[in-house]
């Protein structure tokens, strides 16, 4: 996955990837995915205990406006609702996660019914409806009883992720169609240990080191734990955030690859390997001998997988810092002090050309493709899922009145500043949000899926992220990824152009015109 290719050499000549009209295979899977802390709310409801995202978001300054999940998008309680939409938006499947407090509330211990109540009812309402059920066993929200005990940095965290998964496995393992360890165990161990900008906020290198490794070791554990269960055939799967590194100069060559080795090779190394790349050890040999990897740890993680999940958004571009300009720390994610990067104090991430997302972060399609053939050509028989892709524009609804049309008995409501068109009529109010910006940053990105297939990629399918506008982690509500707005004041849902766009697409397998 290393490509030390300059920005220049990446963009110029590139298609722009604004095809029409491609199709994709019969078999291939449109689906969409959300996390259970950006949406469920109901945080203190039926048993659940309190998550590490809990603590940090009702810590001052750890999150933007001081938002919480503590509601969110309510889905616990509008699940109907959120089902019938996506039965509407022609989803083949959609991939969520399980709360591991709403299960066991404090990572221990046997199970909480009414945590697998709600999941059943989330799993069979899917299967109702024609669709696919993915589940994902943590998206980042750990019980803070573990994190007491030392969390990821500590071992007894994996063991205790493999009884969890027994244990859902036991009640779900008849219907669920694919499996899902972890979501992007890059962000929970650098993000969450390293520099300090997700749950839990800690800022130890040592610490997401290890977290790295008993996040690795819990993928496995569950795996095993999960097929000595499951009555079903069902698939295996972990989703990573492979990073695509762009080089800067002709000496970029080593920043790029250690970013490669702590971004990407630290988990494809042991999960698709059976063991941690050596440069990666040898950079970090300051800061650990990596000693919590014990006989047996790399056995363990190495399991068979279906398919790899594979999140992409972004590019990243770095050079090796000169030590003295004032460097640049541009790699996409908030700046809270810590490093996500440990052992590689100089490399300097620099900022990328435009355009951007609301996120601050650089659309580039070809990414994309450079990413699912590097994928190809490093791991050949491996079948690849894009579980993650998508983009936050700002698309906040003011609407005024315009005209009325006596004959037909309809009001027309416009947006004052473009974005938004309400109709109104003696019935019923329906609102369309018009968010073009999403709709164009899908068209080039599933363009970009379908050069990759064409060139012999074994790619099974694309999940955009996310189904609804929901919290976005130390964002709060400030950012909108969603195909389908939320209003957080009346938790309406009103699904953007880019949904309609998107149910077209998952509708017949053909990239409208």
């Amino acid at each position: 996955m290393t490509d030390s290719t300059t920005t220049t050499a990446a963009t110029e000549g590139a298609p722009d990837y604004r095809d029409g009209g491609l199709v994709f295979p019969a078999d291939f899977t449109f689906g969409s995915a959300t996390a259970s802390y950006q949406i469920e709310g109901a945080v203190h409801e039926d048993g659940r205990g309190p998550s590490i995202w809990d603590t940090f978001s009702h810590t001052p300054g750890r999150v933007f406006n001081g938002d919480t999940g503590d509601v969110a998008d309510d889905h616990y309680h509008r699940l109907d609702e959120d089902l019938d939409i996506m039965k509407a938006l022609n989803l083949h499947a959609y991939r969520f996660s399980i709360a591991w407090p709403r299960i066991q509330p404090t990572g221990r211990g046997p199970a909480n019914q009414a945590g697998l109540d709600f999941y059943s009812r989330l799993i069979d309402g899917l299967i109702a409806r024609g669709i696919r059920p993915v589940a994902t066993l943590y998206h980042w929200d750990l019980p803070q009883a573990l994190e007491d005990e030392g969390g990821w940095a500590a071992r007894s965290t994996a063991e205790a992720f493999g009884e969890y998964a027994r244990i859902v496995g036991e009640a779900f393992g008849d219907r669920i169609h694919t499996w899902t360890t972890l979501n992007e165990p890059w962000c929970s161990a650098y993000l969450g240990y390293g520099s300090g900008a997700h749950a839990p906020g800690l800022t130890d290198p040592l610490k997401a080191l290890r977290a790295v490794h008993h996040l690795n070791l819990a993928h496995g554990l569950a795996i095993e734990a999960l097929r000595g269960v499951v009555t079903n055939d069902p698939q295996y799967s972990v989703t990573l955030n492979l990073h695509v590194i762009r080089g800067e100069g002709d000496d970029s060559a080593d920043a790029v690859r250690q970013i490669d080795a702590l971004g990407n090779r630290a988990f494809t190394g042991p999960m698709l390997r059976g063991a941690y790349p050596a440069d990666l050890l040898a950079d970090t040999a300051s800061i650990t001998d990596w000693g919590f990897v014990l006989e047996g740890d790399l056995e363990i993680i190495h399991q068979p997988l279906d398919v790899l999940g594979v999140n992409y958004y972004s590019t990243n571009l770095v050079r090796v810092w000169d030590g003295v300009s004032p460097k640049q720390n541009a790699d996409g994610h908030k700046d809270v002090g810590g490093s996500p990067w440990p052992g590689a104090d100089r490399v300097e991430f620099l900022q990328q050309p435009g355009p951007y997302t609301e996120m601050g972060w650089n659309i580039e399609p070809a990414g994309l493709e450079d990413l699912l053939l590097s994928l190809r050509d490093e791991f050949p028989n491996q079948p690849l899922m894009i579980t993650e892709n998508g983009a936050a524009f700002d698309d906040s609804v003011h609407l005024e009145l315009a005209a009325t049309d006596a004959a037909a008995g309809v009001v027309a409501v416009h947006d004052a500043a473009p974005g938004v068109v309400a109709v109104h009529d003696a019935a019923s109010e329906v609102v369309a949000v018009h968010d073009a910006d999403r709709v164009d940053y899908l068209r080039r990105h599933i363009t970009a899926a379908h050069r990759a297939l064409e060139q012999g990629v074994d790619l099974r399918g694309y999940f955009v992220w996310s189904l609804m506008d929901n919290f976005e982690w130390g964002y709060g509500y400030s950012k909108r990824f969603g195909i389908v707005r939320v209003d957080y004041d009346t938790l309406v849902r009103v699904p953007k152009d880019s949904a309609h766009w998107y149910a077209e697409l998952a509708s017949s397998n053909r990239l409208p015109d």
